[in-house]
C-alpha cells in the first residue's frame, strides 16, 4: 500500500512539472541568440567599469549569486527591495551583510542591456547576476566559464525563506554537507565553492568568537595558526567598530587563487567552517588536491558554479522577466 502510494505521489508530481516545473534543460549557452545577441559582452564591459571602480565588486557579487541560489533557486529574489507589506530577502539578519556593491553592479548591467532597444526587458536579473558573477571571477584571475542562460526571475522574495538555507561560520563538515546536498551539491564541489573565499571578506563579528571565547583555556581556538591569531586580534580589538571588515585570505586577497586552500594547510582558515575542511579528515585530501594545483581548483570551481546555477531556476509558468529587479 505504501509503495503504491509512492507511485501515485511521483505520478502527480510528474504530471505537473510536465507543464511548470523548471529543469536545466532549460538553460542554454545560446539563450539570447536572437532576443539579445551581444548581451555578454554587454554586461561584461559594465562589471568591468565597476570593477576598475572598487575591488569590492568581486567579493560582493559572488557572494550575492551564492546567497541567491541558496535561497528559492537562483531567480534573483535576493535583489527585490521590502515593502510595507513584505520584508524581503535581502533584509534577513544573513543578508544584511551583503555589500552595496554587489548591488550596483547587477542594477548597471542591467542598465546597460535595456540601453540597447533590441535587448530591453529581455533579459532577466537572474542571469545577469549569472554572467556578472562569471564576469568578476574572470577578471579577479579565476577561470573563464560558458555560462547557461534561460533563467526567469522569481515572483517571491520573503525573509522568512533565508531561515536556515545559509551556512554559518561556525558550521561542522557534516553541516556543511547537508546544506550543499539540499541543493544536489556533492562535498568535493562544496569544498570548491569554500574556495569563494580567496577573494572574500569578513566582519569581525562573524570570527571573533574564535580569538576571544574560544572553549580553551587560552580562549582562542587551538585550530588557529598562533601568528594568525594574533594578527586577527590586533585587526579586531575586542570593541571594534562592527563596520570594520578583514579579507579571508591574508596573503593574496585580491587574486582568485588556490591560496585559500593553502592557508588553511597553515590554520589560517578564517571561519571554523573553512578551517574545518582541513582538519576534518574527510575533506582533508581535497583541500590538499586544490592546495598543489590551481588548474584542479579552477575546473571543479567552475564546474560547481555551473551546478549551482542550474538550482531552483524558474520558467515562464512561475516566473517572469523584472523590468527593475529590485520590484517584484
Amino acid at each position: 500500500m505504501a509503495q503504491l502510494n509512492l507511485i501515485l505521489v511521483w505520478l502527480f508530481v510528474s504530471t505537473l512539472c510536465l507543464y511548470s516545473c523548471p529543469s536545466s534543460a532549460q538553460l542554454s549557452r545560446h539563450h539570447y541568440a536572437k532576443t539579445c545577441p551581444n548581451v555578454e559582452n554587454i554586461v561584461r564591459e559594465a562589471v568591468k567599469k565597476k570593477f576598475h571602480q572598487t575591488f569590492v565588486t568581486v567579493p560582493a557579487t559572488l557572494r550575492l549569486f551564492f546567497h541567491d541560489c541558496f535561497v528559492q533557486g537562483c531567480d534573483a529574489s535576493v535583489l527585490v527591495a521590502s515593502t510595507g507589506n513584505n520584508k524581503a530577502e535581502k533584509d534577513h539578519p544573513d543578508n544584511l551583510s551583503l555589500a552595496g556593491d554587489g548591488f550596483d553592479t547587477v542594477i548597471k548591467a542591467k542598465a546597460a542591456v535595456d540601453a540597447i532597444p533590441l535587448c530591453r526587458n529581455k533579459v532577466s536579473c537572474a542571469d545577469i547576476l549569472a554572467m556578472a558573477t562569471r564576469d568578476v571571477i574572470a577578471l579577479s584571475g579565476g577561470p573563464f566559464y560558458e555560462v547557461e542562460l534561460g533563467r526567469f526571475d522569481g515572483l517571491r522574495s520573503k525573509a522568512s525563506d533565508v531561515n536556515g538555507r545559509l551556512p554559518q561560520p561556525e558550521f561542522s563538515l557534516n553541516q556543511l554537507n547537508s546544506l550543499f546536498a539540499a541543493n544536489g551539491l556533492t562535498q568535493t564541489e562544496m569544498i570548491a565553492l569554500s574556495g569563494a573565499h580567496t577573494v572574500g571578506f569578513s566582519h569581525c563579528n562573524k570570527f571573533s568568537n574564535r580569538v576571544y571565547n574560544f572553549k580553551s583555556k587560552s580562549r582562542v581556538d587551538p585550530a588557529l595558526n598562533e601568528k594568525y591569531a594574533t594578527q586577527l586580534k590586533s585587526m579586531c580589538p575586542r570593541n571594534v567598530d562592527p563596520r570594520i571588515a578583514i579579507d579571508m585570505d591574508p596573503t593574496t586577497p585580491r587574486a582568485f587563487d588556490n591560496v585559500y586552500f593553502k592557508n588553511l594547510q597553515q590554520g589560517k582558515g578564517l571561519f571554523s567552517s573553512d578551517q574545518v575542511l582541513f582538519t576534518d579528515s574527510r575533506s582533508k585530501a581535497t583541500v590538499n588536491s586544490f592546495a598543489s594545483s590551481s588548474k584542479t581548483f579552477h575546473a571543479n570551481f567552475a564546474a560547481a558554479m555551473t551546478k549551482l546555477g542550474r538550482v531552483g531556476i524558474k520558467n515562464a509558468q512561475n516566473g517572469n522577466i523584472r523590468t527593475d529587479c529590485s520590484v517584484l
